[in-house]
């Protein structure tokens, strides 16, 4: 797919992974189109400027920004930067301005590949694994903590010209970027980590001092574990990144394999400003629900349809229910709720 220099990437969603990607790709020449819903932050980033702050990089750009109901043309690259639940929502509201020849990008957790090839086409979606920390701060602010893996691939495993074309512009943003004829075994591993991170959001503790915890490995250890016999019943080949071992936490793998992987895992995020999730600001800073049901409840019902049992999935995803709606609060008593159920007799334990 032939793109003329002058046609704008449309960013759909401009918070933290999509207000960072083209604020960068901005600064560096690329024509970027910002799509958000909330007007604030549409003015500033088109007025003022989109500021990127934080210890990776300080800067402000100006980045051409529009609410959905001002948005006109098609466009042929198009990036969804959105939560995993506002996924589907999105679809409907992009595919008119989505070109025939074009296709969507998920820079997103979770396997959004799924529902947006379900919505637009398998051949009009393209995989994007993100891990880099960043954080929505406000009207026109970002926090850029860390920088981190970045990697693109076709969801069928081919390289295309427009799959280097998007891997050349993404290493514009991260210098290290991957193309990758795998992004599912990528995005699989993210879920393992993302299982994880969500546990880490049960409590008020960083995510660092949360992995460093020794009465919280066995909540890691299964959630990884539970998540890797799900992949492999669906045959993929999960893959690792920043300190992440999916091998450490495969059935035949030892208790000393995935506390290394769990260790180097509160090392990495040792050294970022962001020092808890964006699941932990969910909950306790914009009090609003999470991504936990796309992103987390669905390796549950994948499981099941493989015959893959998942309590610790399940269970996590219970708690982060309770604590969106007020019933239980981010606390090591709710850590706790799940530290019983990974230390059951029902659950697998690691080989010594």
């Amino acid at each position: 797919m032939s793109v003329a220099a002058d046609e704008p990437i449309l960013i759909w969603g401009a918070g933290a992974i999509g207000g960072t990607l083209g604020a960068y790709w901005a600064r560096a020449g690329v024509p970027v189109l910002l799509v958000d819903i909330v007007p604030e932050h549409v003015a500033a980033c088109r007025t003022s400027g989109l500021a990127i702050e934080g210890p990776v990089d300080t800067f402000t750009q100006v980045v051409p920004a529009v609410t959905p109901d001002a948005l006109t043309g098609t466009y042929r690259r198009i990036v969804l930067a959105v939560k995993a639940h506002a996924t589907e929502a999105a679809l409907v509201r992009l595919s008119p301005h989505l070109a025939p020849d074009g296709y969507v990008l998920s820079a997103q957790n979770g396997l959004n590949e799924l529902a947006i090839s379900a919505g637009v086409g398998a051949a009009r979606t393209m995989g994007c694994f993100v891990n880099f920390g960043a954080d929505w701060l406000g009207p026109g602010r970002i926090l850029f903590g860390n920088r981190a893996a970045v990697v693109v691939g076709e969801i069928d495993g081919t390289v295309r010209e427009r799959t280097r074309a998007m891997h050349a512009l993404l290493q514009r943003f991260e210098p290290d970027a991957v193309l990758t004829d795998n992004i599912w075994g990528y995005l699989w591993g993210k879920l393992a980590y993302g299982a994880m991170l969500f546990a880490t959001a049960l409590t008020n503790d960083s995510m660092a001092d949360n992995f460093a915890a020794p009465d919280r490995f066995a909540v890691f250890d299964r959630l990884g574990r539970e998540v890797m016999l799900v992949a492999a019943a669906r045959g993929i080949a999960p893959v690792g990144f920043n300190g992440f071992d999916p091998g450490a936490f495969a059935p035949q793998a030892s208790a000393a394999q995935s506390r290394a992987s769990i260790a180097a895992l509160a090392e990495f995020n040792r050294h970022t400003a962001k020092t808890h999730s964006g699941i932990w600001r969910d909950l306790a800073v914009r009090r609003r629900k999470t991504e936990v049901d796309p992103q987390i409840g669905i390796i549950a019902r994948l499981g099941a349809e493989a015959g893959v049992d998942t309590p610790a999935i399940r269970a996590l995803v219970d708690l982060i229910h309770d604590v969106e709606e007020g019933r239980l609060t981010q606390s090591a008593d709710t850590m706790q709720h799940l530290i019983d159920t990974c230390t059951s007799a029902s659950a697998v334990a690691p080989r010594s």
